[in-house]
C-alpha cells in the first residue's frame, strides 16, 4: 500500500473548511480574519484543477457554508455581525456562477434525501418547512412540530455519517482492539518527547497519526505519519507544523479513496490511498 500525492492548495491564507461533496467536487473556505475576507474555491476532487476561485459573495465576511449538495453550496448570513446565529439560505451553483434562489427569511437545518428543511423564527418557537432545494420553492409546512423534526434530523445524521469519511480520534491505550496499533504509538513515545493528545485513524491496514513533540528550540513541531501495518513500515511521515506553540488538531480525514492533510492551517495536500 501506499499513498500517492496528486496536488496540493496553498494560498497563504487561513483554510477555514474543507468539504468533499456528493459529486466529485472539493470545496475549500478561506479566512482573512483581520482584513474581514472569506473566499470559496471548488476544484476536481480527483486532480486539483479548478472549477471556481476566489469567489466572494456580496458580504465578503459576515456569511458561511450551511451545506454542499451536487453542484450547489448552500450559504448563510447571520442575524447580526458578530452574532452565531445564522439567518437565511442562499443557493450558489459554482458550475453556473451564479445563486439560484435565495430566502433571507429562513434558516438552514439539515437535508434529507431531496428536501431541506428550515425554519423561521416565531414569538414563541419556530415553524418548520422542507424546501425544494432545486427552487427554494416551500414543499410542505411542517408548523411547530419539533419532534417530528428532531426524528428526521436524527435520520440525516445517520445517512451522513456513512458517506465515506472517515475522522480520527484520540488514542488511549490499550483500548485498541488491534495490538500493532498500541505497539506503533509505544514506539513513537519511546522515540520522541510526546507533549498533548495522539489523535490516530485507521483504514483497512493503513495507521495514520498525529501528535506534538518537543524540540530543543524549547517549541513543538507537529508530525503527522503513516504506517502500513501489515509490513510494520512508515510509507508517509511530514512534519506539518514547525516551531509551534499551539496543539492542533483536526489536520487530516478520509474520504472514500484520498487523505486531505493540512499543513499549518494554510496548505492542503491530497494523497490518494492505493492498497
Amino acid at each position: 500500500m501506499k499513498l500517492k500525492k496528486k496536488y496540493r492548495f496553498d494560498n497563504n491564507r487561513q483554510i477555514w473548511r474543507i468539504i468533499p461533496n456528493n459529486n466529485g467536487k472539493l470545496i475549500i473556505e478561506e479566512r482573512e480574519t483581520e482584513q474581514k475576507q472569506a473566499y470559496y474555491h471548488c476544484l476536481h476532487i480527483e486532480s486539483g484543477k479548478k472549477i471556481l476561485s476566489n469567489f466572494q459573495p456580496d458580504d465578503k465576511f459576515w456569511v458561511g457554508i450551511e451545506s454542499v449538495r451536487d453542484d450547489v453550496i448552500f450559504f448563510h448570513k447571520y442575524a447580526k455581525p458578530d452574532m452565531p446565529k445564522h439567518r437565511g439560505i442562499y443557493a450558489f451553483d459554482f458550475i453556473k456562477k451564479e445563486f439560484i434562489w435565495k430566502n433571507p427569511d429562513l434558516t438552514y437545518l439539515f437535508f434529507l434525501n431531496t428536501k431541506l428543511y428550515a425554519f423561521n423564527e416565531k414569538f414563541e418557537g419556530r415553524n418548520y418547512f422542507a424546501i425544494n432545494p432545486d427552487n427554494g420553492e416551500i414543499v410542505e409546512e411542517i408548523s411547530d412540530d419539533h419532534k417530528y423534526i428532531n426524528c428526521l434530523r436524527d435520520e440525516s445524521l445517520l445517512k451522513e455519517s456513512g458517506d465515506g469519511y472517515l475522522f480520527p480520534e484520540v488514542f488511549t491505550a490499550g483500548v485498541s482492539s488491534d495490538p500493532r496499533i498500541d505497539r506503533i504509538i509505544n514506539s513513537l513515545k519511546n522515540e520522541n518527547i510526546i507533549s498533548g493528545k495522539i489523535e490516530y485513524l485507521i483504514n483497512k491496514d493503513m495507521l495514520m497519526v498525529n501528535f506534538h513533540s518537543a524540540n530543543s528550540k524549547g517549541s513543538l513541531d507537529n508530525f503527522f505519519k503513516a504506517v502500513d501495518l501489515s509490513k510494520g513500515k512508515y510509507i508517509l511521515e511530514e512534519v506539518i507544523n514547525k516551531e509551534t506553540r499551539l496543539f492542533f488538531t483536526d489536520s487530516f480525514f478520509v474520504k472514500d479513496n484520498l487523505l486531505f492533510l493540512l499543513f499549518g492551517k494554510t496548505r492542503l495536500e491530497v494523497f490518494k490511498i492505493i492498497f
